[in-house]
């Protein structure tokens, strides 16, 4: 008997008093709620991808269309349907609406699907604490692809429900014990955050500085909280971890609330405690909005932000120390790959554009599904 086979008998003997009801029902009944249910999730989602990162609540207002504000009705709401009989256009105003909606619906109710087929006949209780660590990794995915962020409402969120499940399921770490489950977890997490926390600082020391080329007479805003490019805007939490952390540029303009600098090659440095331009220094307290034109800016570079030690030290929370290893290695492997084809397709300027989150809940799925036999048949080559 594999070690693998082991657990899973492991589980089913602890979960049998969940399963038995379950049992009473044709499996593949199940297999529809679960698709259908995914589905109504993933709508859900679509909401916490939306408006997560913009600080709203994702409880009020109702949905309705960025656009023109019109309430939609629970008839136009269903998921998949809607968009598909809409043709991605909102029935009050014709604006389109993002094929993202669609995808996180299928996507969603596919991966809900495909827990209940791989895990259904073990434990529907191990299904459901799947379910809820995916649902994550993929609203996760979709902001960290757009705005470059993951919200600590999923990584202290998922930190916080990763611990409570592993102490009250314990067997979602192949254990037995109350005390067991909560000590495997806390090692996921503390593994998770603590490995890429390491890898952040390393690479600061390696690949400290960023020099990004911008195009003529761009528009560089630094606000009070960030700064913004034309695509992107970074907060200053993930540009100064040390004193020597520093953005410079030479701008053609500068332009402040009460003055302004229009050197033709000015410089201008920032740095965590004190703003510099052309030689002269001021506080940056005192300056809650500066504009600068320039085709080019040099940012403090990090490996990975403190967003995806976060990330890592969740997923580490529900899936072990050895998932976390596995995560990170095949994450790795992704990355790669990524910037493989990017050079081949001669877009490897994409790749600094492309965020880390994503790679590590593609790794950490992969780990759910097929990890353990993947390293069960590494080790028995």
């Amino acid at each position: 008997m594999t070690p693998n086979t082991i657990s899973l008998v492991a589980w089913t003997v602890d979960w049998r008093p969940w399963t038995a009801d379950w049992s009473l029902v044709p499996f593949h009944f199940w297999s529809l709620v679960f698709f259908v249910f995914g589905c109504i999730v993933g709508s859900f989602l679509n909401v916490c991808i939306y408006r997560l990162p913009l600080g709203m609540s994702i409880v009020t207002p109702p949905s309705h269309c960025p656009h023109c504000q019109y309430s939609i009705p629970w008839y136009l709401n269903v998921p998949l349907l809607t968009w598909l009989v809409l043709r991605g256009r909102c029935k009050n105003c014709g604006a389109p609406i993002s094929p993202r909606y669609f995808i996180v619906e299928l996507l969603t109710g596919v991966t809900f699907l495909g827990c209940w087929l791989a895990f259904g006949k073990v434990s529907p209780v191990i299904v459901i604490l799947y379910v809820i660590l995916l649902a994550g990794l993929i609203v996760a995915t979709f902001i960290d692809f757009e705005h470059f962020i993951i919200p600590d409402e999923i990584t202290y969120g998922g930190m916080a429900v990763g611990l409570i499940a592993s102490f009250l399921f314990p067997a979602l770490h192949g254990v037995h014990t109350l005390t067991a489950g909560m000590w495997q977890s806390v090692l996921g997490l503390g593994a998770g955050a603590g490995i890429i926390y390491a890898i952040l600082r390393l690479g600061k020391l390696l690949f400290g500085r960023q020099r990004l080329k911008l195009p003529p007479d761009t528009k560089i805003v630094f606000t009070e909280t960030a700064v913004q490019l034309p695509d992107r805007e970074i907060a200053y939490d993930e540009l100064f971890y040390r004193q020597s952390d520093v953005i410079t540029l030479r701008a053609r303009t500068v332009e402040l609330v009460d003055r302004g600098y229009s050197d033709v090659r000015v410089r201008l440095a920032l740095r965590s405690g004190w703003l510099e331009i052309g030689g002269e220094r001021l506080n940056p307290v005192e300056v809650p909005f500066l504009e600068a034109v320039s085709a080019e800016i040099v940012l403090p570079r990090e490996a990975m932000g403190l967003g995806d030690v976060k990330f890592m030290g969740a997923i580490g929370a529900f899936i072990g120390w050895q998932g976390v290893v596995f995560s990170l290695m095949v994450s790795s492997m992704i990355g790669a790959l990524v910037g493989i084809v990017l050079i081949l397709m001669r877009r490897r300027e994409w790749s600094s554009r492309m965020p880390y989150g994503p790679y590590i809940a593609l790794a950490a799925a992969i780990w759910i599904f097929c990890g353990r036999r993947i390293i069960h048949a590494i080790f028995e080559m």
